[in-house]
């Protein structure tokens, strides 16, 4: 009856001790003696009690590493940049990858260093910021290649921040509001000279209209005269007599219309019948004068 109870107690216990549970999307290393005998996966697993021990968990899920890297650039321009590395260990890597490596950050950020100083170097700063994805396949590629040894697989490899000295900073913003200053002056001229031409044009096109409108007026005015003219003929009155009545009648009109402004500046005409007759004989005599003198040349 003792045994029995024994043997039932020893069954517990070795249960109780055998029986362990591993979390999804993580493995754990199983050692006997100190020497490594397999992996156990995700769920119920067992192991010898005494005999076998839990070195470790290790993790299957996508890690992520930033470091922060200062290098300098092609033109002696001092820059940090911020590089997130991607990474997993490899299921059926899972010995490698626990037994091989102290530190593996220590290692992955080894190689971003020496990535980073061999490829920015030789760029300048503004070439920095439109190769940044370069600069990434170029870290996950070197890093690809030696981390797969060890079990590693690197997802992704990011630049995610590049930030340059406090003083370079400050140069670039006033070399970028000089230019948007630049480009602004000549939207401005450019429209300036553009109103000005208009206005030009409008002036041109007014000043045309204008003189169109003398032009009819005069027109219509020596069209009005002439009529004039033959209606006075009819009436007896002969050409002489009817162009000393209409510069009369013209005369007192001007002197009518000029009254009746109250906003016209002081003008000075000669206001008797006397005055629009001696008109008519001074006009008549220029234009008498005109006509010998086409004649003689």
């Amino acid at each position: 009856m003792t045994a029995s109870y024994f043997i039932i107690a020893f069954i517990v216990v070795t249960l109780v001790l055998g029986i362990f549970t591993v979390q999804q999307q993580t493995t754990a290393i199983v050692e006997r003696f100190g020497k490594f005998v397999g992996t156990r996966q995700a769920g119920l697993n067992f192991k010898i009690p005494f005999i076998d021990k839990i070195a470790g968990r290790v993790s299957l899920k996508i890690q992520q590493l930033d470091v922060l890297v200062e290098t300098k650039t092609k033109d002696d321009v001092f820059v940090q940049m911020k590089i997130s590395v991607q990474f997993q260990i490899l299921r059926e890597k899972v010995e490698d990858a626990f037994y091989k490596l102290q530190n593996p950050h220590d290692q992955i950020t080894a190689y971003i260093f020496d990535v980073v100083r061999a490829e920015v170097p030789k760029m300048k700063l503004d070439d920095v910021f439109e190769k940044k994805d370069d600069i990434a396949l170029a870290i996950q590629r070197e890093l690809k290649e030696a981390m797969l040894n060890y079990g590693y697989d690197i997802v992704k490899a990011l630049v995610t921040d590049i930030d340059p000295d406090a003083q370079v900073k400050a140069a670039m913003n006033r070399i970028n509001a000089a230019e948007r200053e630049k480009i602004a002056a000549q939207f401005e001229g450019d429209a300036q000279r553009i109103a000005i031409v208009e206005r030009a044009r409008g002036e041109a096109e007014s000043k045309r209209l204008q003189g169109q409108g003398i032009a009819d007026q005069r027109r219509e005015i020596a069209r009005g005269l002439e009529e004039s003219v033959d209606v006075l003929n009819k009436a007896g009155i002969n050409s002489q007599e009817a162009s000393a009545l209409i510069v009369i009648t013209q005369h007192y009109d001007t002197l009518q219309s000029i009254g009746s402004d109250s906003k016209s500046n002081l003008i000075l005409l000669p206001n008797n019948p006397n005055a629009a007759s001696s008109m008519l004989n001074d006009m008549v005599t220029s234009l008498v004068a005109a006509d010998k003198m086409k004649s003689n040349s």
